[in-house]
């Protein structure tokens, strides 16, 4: 795969996607978020690959928010398009994807770049990361799902505040939070990432896809999660993956899924 703002690398069932726009913060654009869209659905579609990371090029910036300079003189029916092709094409995508991606934030995740993270299946941070919403800032709101996210993530208070204030917070607080599950050094961030894909790695890539399906329902309007569980928990009785799984089980060996 060839992208002018992405790196893509895969190394046996595990595959990292560089956002690669230094200069700019890597901050999101049109090329950038058609070229995450692509990458993602080939990575989708392989099926070698069972988790992928998600982090920025260099110390500063996972992604240090939307290119502004892209939408500054939208009017209402151009920036109504902006928002729903986002989450049409990346953010909403990500989420639901069967594959498990972990982002890896690297420095700033602001705006477009937090709300990218958001959308990841869970968040690990450098401890020189700083997290925001600025867009009221701007005369705007979070576009690309980051009022229905960040609530989910870290309680309706916690989220009103940090999107009305516009402030940031760091790695830390952001952890106190919910809002990612580990902090560490720059250093270590992508060997801790590695690490956690390499544990889920090794478990049934059928049942984890079951997981987020049965995990998101219970966050969409007008469906039940309960539900969703309990159908996704009879479906896997019919995969290979649990014929394997139990028989390892009843073995006492590890299973080969």
């Amino acid at each position: 795969m060839r992208f002018e703002n992405i790196l893509v690398e895969k190394k046996d069932s595990l595959a990292q996607i560089t956002i690669n726009r230094p200069k700019k913060l890597n901050a999101l654009n049109k090329v950038t978020i058609i070229e995450l869209n692509e990458a993602f659905e080939e990575l989708e579609d392989d099926t070698k690959i069972r988790a992928i990371i998600l982090t920025g090029s260099g110390e500063k910036a996972f992604v240090a928010g939307a290119d502004i300079s892209e939408f500054a003189d939208f009017s209402v029916d151009e920036g109504t398009r902006l928002s729903k092709l986002g989450h049409d094409t990346l953010f909403d995508y990500v989420e639901n994807l069967s594959t498990p991606v972990i982002a890896a934030v690297n420095g700033f995740a602001l705006g477009g770049g937090l709300e990218l993270a958001m959308s990841c299946h869970f968040r690990l941070a450098s401890d020189n990361a700083k997290m925001g919403l600025p867009e009221v800032s701007l005369g705007v709101i979070p576009g690309y799902g980051g009022t229905q996210r960040l609530p989910q993530l870290v309680g309706k208070g916690k989220a009103m505040e940090m999107i009305m204030t516009a402030g940031m917070i760091s790695a830390e607080e952001a952890k106190e939070y919910g809002l990612v599950n580990y902090v560490t050094t720059q250093e270590e961030l992508l060997p801790l990432a590695e690490k956690i894909a390499s544990k889920v790695i090794r478990n049934s890539s059928d049942a984890i896809s079951a997981a987020i399906r049965a995990v998101n329902a219970g966050f969409e309007e007008g469906i039940n999660g309960f539900n969703v569980e309990i159908e996704e928990f009879g479906e896997c009785f019919g995969t290979e993956d649990f014929t394997e799984g139990t028989a390892a089980f009843l073995d006492k060996r590890k299973p080969n899924f």
